[in-house]
């Protein structure tokens, strides 16, 4: 499983590192830490806290995220698994986004919840890219 630091929590949530920091010591998301004491955070542990903090709404501490070129990136929230087809979902700070793609591309780019990943939208359609 994927772990990530602070600092590329606070960017996939769209809040400075700062903010990420407070909210972990707080025990709003919880960390470990590895061998050399760098505090990490479990992927699906932040997926999961990524969307309670979509849900509850844009705080007094919130950036606003904005797309830069039409890409969104954020972290793998859900993952539903067809015969052939399959629906990825993205949580890319406040804005949750939804690709419908072959069950073949999810394996080929190792999606899981908790992973890392890039939606990029071109007029209807959303493209996911693998970080």
């Amino acid at each position: 499983m994927q772990s990530y630091t602070i600092g590329q929590a606070a960017r996939l949530l769209g809040v400075s590192p700062d903010t990420a920091r407070r909210w972990a010591d707080a025990g709003r998301v919880t960390t470990h830490r590895d061998e050399s004491g760098k505090r990490l955070i479990d992927g699906k542990d932040l997926a999961a806290f990524s969307v309670e903090l979509a849900k509850s709404g844009p705080g007094e501490e919130d950036a606003s995220y904005t797309s830069v070129r039409n890409a969104f990136p954020g972290i793998v929230t859900a993952i539903k698994l067809g015969d052939v087809a399959a629906q990825v979902e993205i949580q890319a700070g406040p804005h949750r986004l939804v690709s419908l793609l072959t069950r073949e591309a999810v394996e080929e780019l190792e999606l899981e919840v908790g992973v890392e990943a890039t939606a990029r939208v071109k007029s209807t359609n959303v493209h996911i890219d693998r970080v």
